[in-house]
């Protein structure tokens, strides 16, 4: 599988274009740039974090920034060759050409910490914690997830909006911003209990390229 950075070589990552990425993806890239001793692209990654908000804004929205061309999630998935069960409630599918699992990931809750980077795909509606992982996605997303981690990788894409507080954003958000077709993660599927969780950066097997 090819890096998560498929359009662009280690000489293409302008401030511009690396300040056009989320903050999840900027973290990420400064990570496997670390690996590549891409210093340049290091530095590039460093600048723009430090001028970088530390915590979340009001409503836990993605961060906007300008030059961001998102498409709808449907479009995002067909460009990676998946085409979704119900594009009303699907949040993953699997490519036919190669069996890859192919996952939505909500960009402003990914968790980082030491350029690793974890995403809860999947958790068990328990006491009526997560009502959504009993509806239909729910139940293609759990399905999906053992396929991942069975096969040891899968395809991430980073979903752009804003949650609607007391819902799984992966259920009802308040707005959906749409997903940027350039950014692929190559991700980690590990099921720790009952829970899928993604893993991917610095402490993942999960490779994620800076260069084509």
């Amino acid at each position: 599988m090819g890096g998560i950075f498929r359009t662009a070589k280690t000489t293409e990552w302008t401030r511009e274009r690396i300040n056009a990425l989320a903050t999840p993806e900027v973290r990420q890239l400064r990570a496997n740039a670390e690996r590549l001793n891409e210093g340049e692209v290091m530095k590039l990654c460093d600048g723009v974090l430090d001028e970088r908000p530390k915590t979340r804004g009001p409503g836990g929205g993605a961060r906007k920034s300008p030059g961001r061309s998102l498409v709808s999630r449907s479009k995002a998935f067909e460009l990676r060759g998946v085409f979704l069960q119900n594009p009303a409630w699907s949040r993953s599918g699997v490519r036919r050409s190669d069996g890859v699992v192919v996952l939505t990931i909500w960009a402003e809750h990914v968790r980082s910490e030491s350029g690793a980077c974890s995403y809860l795909l999947y958790a068990p509606n328990v006491d009526g914690s997560r009502p959504w992982s009993d509806k239909s996605g729910g139940k293609e997303r759990l399905e999906h997830c053992r396929i991942a981690a069975e096969q040891g990788s899968a395809e991430g894409l980073l979903v752009h909006g804003r949650r609607l507080e007391g819902s799984l954003p992966d259920d009802k958000a308040l707005s959906v911003d749409g997903v940027d077709p350039q950014i692929v993660l190559a991700i980690r599927v590990e099921q720790r209990g009952d829970e899928y969780w993604a893993t991917w950066g610095k402490k993942s097997e999960s490779t994620t390229e800076v260069n084509a």
